[in-house]
């Protein structure tokens, strides 16, 4: 079937007015949206693409993506999304490198085997020193490298592809403090990691706008779970040891150890669960009740956004990324898939 205006409205990630406008010339619309929208439809085949100056110099691309492995659902979905929309990417190759996610060791050396001519790298990693030099010796090297997911900083990167997760640690903790109410209340914290710039952004946030506007709800320690269900599961079967626990509030992964945790203690309907990442578990979680609130960065439209960035950047083309909107799903307004 012949794709729609809806249907690249949904892979660009804008409204069904504003593909209207660009692909009808109207004003009113960003450069970056123009070009986003029309690289949507084009991928949809919708409209036809123009010719590709790298073909037409026969030059070969590499793009290189490092994804952390283990139990995360989120990435699992980055991962396959990436993998689809690999052959849309003209003359090059999308080599995906699964790694563990939190040894900057692993990561730093992955990153050293990454070079060559007509290549670009994408990490989802963490801030640390080792990763820092690594991502400069590749820059050095001529290799451009772009950040994806969690950003790290004061590297000279190309740029980065994922949400401001500072803001979404900020809603997280607008709808949980809202949805508390008044009264004194206590609330559990999980994170995958500390050295995710990510996560630390996240929790922020949170802690901030929890600070600014209800000072009433006490903020438990953080429990660092790296992003592994049964570590978050013990972990979560500890916390709800105590029947004070009003509110839990994950960070990273994890959400299925959490979950499976407050069904077993029966406590499901009665402690708010705020996470984040609408996977196929999170909308089981979300329809039965279990968590109340996810906060989603759509794996899809990074996957789309990184690939098609660093193909420019490889070129010399210039950035144009689209920043992937923050997004609050309740049971109510699950999207369709």
């Amino acid at each position: 079937m012949r794709a729609t205006l809806v249907d690249i409205a949904r892979e660009a990630g804008v409204s069904s007015a504003t593909v209207d406008r660009v692909l009808n010339d109207r004003p009113g619309v960003k450069e970056r949206t123009r070009l986003a929208v029309r690289d949507a439809a084009i991928r949809l085949g919708y409209i036809a693409p123009p010719p590709h100056p790298s073909l037409a110099s026969g030059q070969a691309l590499t793009l290189d993506i490092v994804l952390p492995g283990g139990s995360n659902s989120f990435m699992r979905e980055l991962h396959q999304h990436i993998e689809a929309l690999a052959p849309l990417t003209g003359n090059a190759t999308v080599d995906v490198h699964i790694i563990d996610g939190f040894e900057p060791s692993a990561l730093a050396a992955k990153l050293t085997q990454l070079e060559g001519p007509h290549r670009g790298v994408a990490l989802v990693g963490i801030d640390h020193p080792l990763v820092r030099e690594a991502i400069r010796a590749l820059v050095e090297r001529g290799v451009p490298v772009v950040t994806l997911v969690s950003d790290i900083h004061h590297v000279p990167r190309a740029g980065y592809i994922g949400i401001d997760n500072r803001s979404a640690g900020r809603l997280a903790g607008y709808l949980m403090g809202r949805m508390l109410g008044p009264g004194d209340k206590r609330v559990a914290m999980f994170t995958g990691s500390f050295a995710y710039r990510g996560h630390e952004e996240r929790e922020m946030g949170f802690r901030h706008v929890m600070a600014e506007m209800f000072p009433q709800i006490a903020i438990l320690d953080s429990a660092e779970v790296r992003d592994e269900e049964d570590r978050a599961y013990a972990v979560a079967r500890t916390v709800l040891a105590d029947d004070k626990i009003d509110a839990i509030y994950n960070i990273g992964a994890g959400n299925r150890g959490i979950a499976r945790a407050l069904q077993e203690a029966d406590r499901a309907q009665d402690v708010l669960f705020v996470g984040h990442d609408l996977t196929p578990h999170t909308k089981i979680f979300l329809l039965d009740g279990t968590m109340d609130v996810v906060i989603d960065q759509n794996p899809r439209v990074q996957a789309r956004e990184v690939l098609a960035q660093l193909t420019r950047t490889v070129r010399g083309q210039g950035w144009t990324a689209i920043s992937p909107r923050v997004q609050a799903i309740f049971r109510e307004n699950i999207p369709e898939a």
